[in-house]
């Protein structure tokens, strides 16, 4: 098992480059179920999850690969002749977002069995919304021994009207909608950018979507989809995420392909604790203040402040000066990563849904443990301020949504390394 070891206190300067979206990434590999023939998608990032889904698609019989060399960017999926469409419980359990699969395989060959999906601990993430829509365009449900069981011979449009905002709802239901005969409207859905990205490649495919990126999605079904070629768009959490690591160090980063559009919540943020942020040669320049002033945090849907920045803000709050409250509204357990800022030296209270930061003057280095994904990157940007070593361990989970980022950080300047550690 790996570990991420650094040591603090260097500010980091130069330019870093954004990789393809994760959160985009894996419902777009998905849809590739939806077109007979080979899908080529490029810029897609060299992750754990994505790996997950590729041995997915492996699984039904399909042909994905992530090609080499020059095109190391780029995953190829062909699906010819017959698929078995189930997604077992050992690959789906490693990632919930294995559930993206349903939707297009109901859609498309009238039956799917996936297993109940796992992923990161961070609190409940039910797929009733999914089942939800999917029955409301005629699929028969059935739960059993662990597994999503969805019959339909001809799925047909209908009204989905999500009880509550689900990204991944949202896009396993799109994607059955598109092969669904006649119109299919879906309200109170999620607008992040990744479905918008999703609905995009759909319309390259011959699929007929209006609205992605509003509320209301409105489908025309179509008989049948063609395979595309498509890049997927700039990770926004990473670039987020790297824009605090110039924050937190001190330092002055260009985040290059880093899209305004799609932080703006975040830009606030760090604009308002006194960094400097403008747009420039295709992305987004940070400089850090002198002194990094306290601000409050809400996590919501987007276009708020998302979940997925709030554990690396909070980092940057315990080196401000003054108080904050972060307030997080999405996930339940998503303050995991408190008890270990607390072994760097950080104040932090929780009282419910709610965390209280108090600045201090230094974090000083210490051995921690991730305990989710955005934790991890947490931990690695308060270990860039502290004083000393910081080792953080169970790095895997880093690897589910990050694309070598101690490469990109020692890039920078960051005195940064991944060793294994003992058994």
């Amino acid at each position: 098992m790996d570990k991420i070891v650094l040591k603090g206190g260097t500010p980091l300067h130069g330019e870093v480059e954004v990789s393809g979206a994760k959160n985009a990434a894996l419902p777009i590999l998905a849809s590739a179920l939806l077109a007979e023939g080979t899908t080529t998608f490029r810029n897609v990032p060299d992750l754990a999850d994505v790996k997950t889904m590729l041995a997915v698609l492996r699984t039904m019989g399909c042909e994905a690969e992530r090609l080499t060399g020059k095109k190391a960017d780029t995953c190829e999926i062909s699906i010819t002749g017959d698929i078995t469409p189930e997604a077992p419980y050992d690959l789906v359990k490693t990632m919930r977002a294995s559930i993206l699969v349903l939707g297009p395989l109901v859609a498309r060959f009238g039956r799917a069995r996936v297993s109940m999906p796992g992923g990161c601990a961070i609190g409940a993430r039910p797929i009733d919304q999914h089942l939800k829509g999917l029955k409301a365009l005629g699929a028969e449900i059935h739960l059993t021994e662990g597994y999503v069981e969805a019959r339909a011979k001809q799925l047909k449009g209908g009204m989905v009207n999500f009880d509550v905002i689900t990204v991944t709802g949202t896009e396993n239901v799109m994607m059955a909608a598109v092969l669904a005969k006649g119109r299919t409207v879906m309200e109170n859905c999620a607008r992040e950018p990744e479905v918008e990205e999703l609905a995009r490649v759909l319309n390259k495919m011959g699929a007929k979507v209006e609205g992605a990126g509003s509320s209301v999605i409105t489908i025309e079904g179509v008989e049948s989809l063609n395979p595309v070629d498509h890049a997927i768009l700039p990770d926004r959490i990473e670039a987020g995420t790297l824009l605090v690591a110039a924050a937190i160090s001190g330092g002055n980063v260009l985040v290059k392909h880093a899209r305004p559009e799609h932080l703006d919540a975040v830009i606030d943020k760090l604009r308002e604790s006194g960094c400097t942020i403008t747009a420039e040669g295709g992305g987004l320049r940070c400089k850090a203040p002198r002194s990094l002033k306290s601000v409050n945090i809400t996590t919501t849907e987007h276009p708020g402040f998302p979940t997925d920045m709030q554990a690396q803000l909070m980092a940057l709050m315990t080196v401000s000066h003054g108080t904050s409250v972060i307030s997080e509204n999405i996930f339940e357990n998503r303050f995991m990563h408190v008890p270990e800022l607390h072994r760097l030296g950080a104040d932090i209270t929780i009282q419910g849904h709610t965390a209280v930061v108090k600045g201090v003057k230094g974090l000083s280095g210490a051995q921690v443990m991730a305990t989710d994904l955005r934790a991890s990157a947490s931990l690695i940007l308060a270990g860039l301020r502290a004083e000393g070593q910081t080792e953080v361990s169970r790095v895997y989970h880093l690897d589910r949504g990050y694309e070598r980022l101690e490469r990109k950080l020692r890039g920078l300047g960051a005195d940064i390394r991944r060793v294994k550690e003992r058994a």
